[in-house]
């Protein structure tokens, strides 16, 4: 049956990997848009801040500044393409819109801590890439960040695509409790999903499972089946445990909207909106946090999923998929590719599938925010600079016109890529995600394209973001397409005070829920001490945490 909730997720959560949820208000100290309108602004910008702006700089208009300006930039340094300065991105940028960078780094494995660091300390770069929402509200009180909602009238591009895509709600739920928000996430036409179960679908069919399981339970029968056709493989044997140090992090996200809560990766801060009797309550004491752990706790019990899922290592995870140990795993829309490229490399002839993933008692859904995603925010010292007009519409060029998406995606047309109408092929030389396997050269790696502090996390329009998915993702996207997207919650904005609070309350109540969701999946703990377990819940004060956002939701609504 359909679910009549909705939920919320966590702000201020740095390890939160879903969209998380800020503040609305209807008491804006300027005017401010509140309602449907997310993007109207009231702040003028002189000509002392506008050296390099075009002066008719318009959605759908290429960016070049009328004189070469650098930006700084806090640079995400990730492994798989470690920063290049030589990088054709650079170089091309610099050619046609005459930016370039003063780049302060920091590696991925450190990411969020350095951030963190430089900002609180008032040394932030102008822009500030690879931000959830929700991780702004921390530094927002101090005075670092810019208010960006009073300057989005100079950001056509992403003023059109919030009108042009609905997603006036998802922008004004960014809102703090002074009624302006402080970042600008990425956006996404259509709903994006991104990670699902992925089997070992030869040996899927050989134990004759040849229909996709339709629910929770299907999946849990077709787990049965391969345990019974393959007594020395574990049917399933689950990665990502050991990331931010939750168990079964990424399946029990994309599990909980179809039992009516949040969990794992997106458990945020733990709420969940009651549609029917307008408030929040503390997920982890809902019956439909109590049946997902009953669900995963019974594959457990069943020998059906391997226990060790809940504390193993990625490298661990994959070899027992690819070597053939176990038959399902975890994984999304990149990483079913590098599962591939294993089994080739070990030369067995693999197929995989990524699952849609099934219904459960809650009904068939997908997460609200799955329309937007990591994004960007700027330093309240960017204002000040005589290039902040132009740092505006650089970044609304980039991260929202069609053409800069479509550059910090593909890269340089003739060199990268050849298009011909709407289709784009990768060079012969260059691969990106496994379109052209063989190729001895990365897009990202070596061009610096497809690069996550330029692209938002490929929030761009449906046929851009279906430009570089392989046949089997395109097909999982139109699957997940019929799934129901579940309303945003209404957001509920703290004050300074109330969000010191909460921190101190979240951070004991999340690692109870941690452990205790850990015990009980793995049969350490009795699903009949339940009731005990939210009683210790209590006890770490869980009626006051929810208080506290029912209080400033009420505030909010007026």
């Amino acid at each position: 049956m359909r679910s009549t909730k909705k939920s919320v997720v966590a702000f201020g959560s740095a390890a939160a990997l879903v969209l998380t949820l800020t503040a609305c208000s209807s008491d804006d100290p300027e005017p401010q848009a509140t309602g449907g309108d997310a993007t109207a602004s009231g702040v003028t910008i002189d000509e002392e801040h506008s050296v390099g702006a075009m002066a008719d700089f318009a959605a759908g208009t290429p960016f070049v500044a009328t004189e070469p300006v650098t930006f700084s930039l806090l640079y995400r340094d990730h492994p798989n393409y470690p920063l290049k300065k030589d990088w054709l991105f650079f170089s091309e940028l610099k050619a046609n819109t005459k930016v370039s960078f003063d780049i302060t780094s920091a590696p991925l494995s450190d990411w969020d801590a350095k951030k963190s660091l430089i900002i609180s300390a008032g040394d932030a770069p102008d822009l500030i890439p690879v931000t959830y929402p929700g991780q702004e509200t921390q530094f927002v009180a101090g005075g670092a960040l810019l208010p960006i909602s009073d300057y989005v009238q100079y950001m056509p591009n992403f003023q059109q695509k919030v009108a042009d895509w609905g997603l006036e709600q998802a922008i004004d739920n960014l809102r703090q409790v002074d009624g302006k928000y402080y970042m600008l996430p990425g956006l996404f036409e259509s709903p994006q999903p991104q990670y699902s179960i992925v089997t070992r679908q030869d040996q899927w069919d050989a134990a004759g499972i040849t229909e996709a399981p339709e629910t929770w339970d299907d999946f849990k029968a077709d787990l049965a089946t391969l345990k019974q056709k393959n007594p020395d493989a574990w049917p399933m044997s689950d990665r990502w445990s050991t990331t931010n140090n939750v168990p079964l992090g990424a399946t029990l996200q994309i599990a909980s909207p179809n039992f009516g809560t949040v969990a794992g990766w997106g458990f945020g801060n733990g709420l969940w909106y009651d549609e029917e009797s307008g408030e929040y309550q503390y997920a982890p004491a809902t019956e439909g946090y109590k049946q997902l752990v009953e669900y995963f706790a019974g594959l457990v019990a069943d020998g059906l999923l391997d226990p060790e899922s809940i504390t193993q290592d990625d490298d661990t995870a994959i070899q027992k998929f690819t070597s053939g140990e176990s038959l399902t795993i975890s994984g999304n829309t990149q990483e079913i590719t590098t599962y591939r490229t294993s089994f080739t490399d070990a030369g067995t002839d693999a197929t995989l599938r990524l699952l849609r993933v099934p219904s459960g008692p809650a009904g068939d859904n997908v997460s609200a925010g799955s329309r937007t995603g990591p994004g960007f925010m700027l330093s309240a010292k960017a204002a000040e600079n005589p290039n902040f007009l132009a740092l505006l519409q650089f970044v609304d060029w980039l991260y929202y016109s069609d053409e800069g998406i479509e550059f910090a995606k593909w890269g340089v047309e003739g060199t990268t890529y050849t298009k011909d109408g709407d289709t784009r092929t990768l060079a012969d030389d260059v691969d990106w995600n496994g379109l052209n396997p063989g190729a001895p050269k990365l897009l990202n790696a070596d061009f610096g394209f497809s690069n996550g502090v330029f692209m938002l996390a490929n929030g761009s329009s449906d046929e851009l973001v279906a430009s570089t998915s392989s046949d089997e993702v395109k097909e999982f996207v139109e699957e997940m397409s019929t799934k129901t997207e579940l309303p945003l919650a209404p957001a509920a904005p703290l004050e300074e005070m109330e969000q010191e609070q909460v921190n101190l309350w979240q951070t004991s109540l999340n690692d109870a829920v941690t452990q205790g969701t850990a015990a009980f999946i793995l049969g350490k703990r009795p699903l009949s001490e339940w009731d005990a377990f939210v009683g210790e819940l209590k006890a770490l004060n869980m009626d006051q945490y929810v208080a506290t956002f029912n209080t400033a939701l009420e505030r909010a609504q007026g």
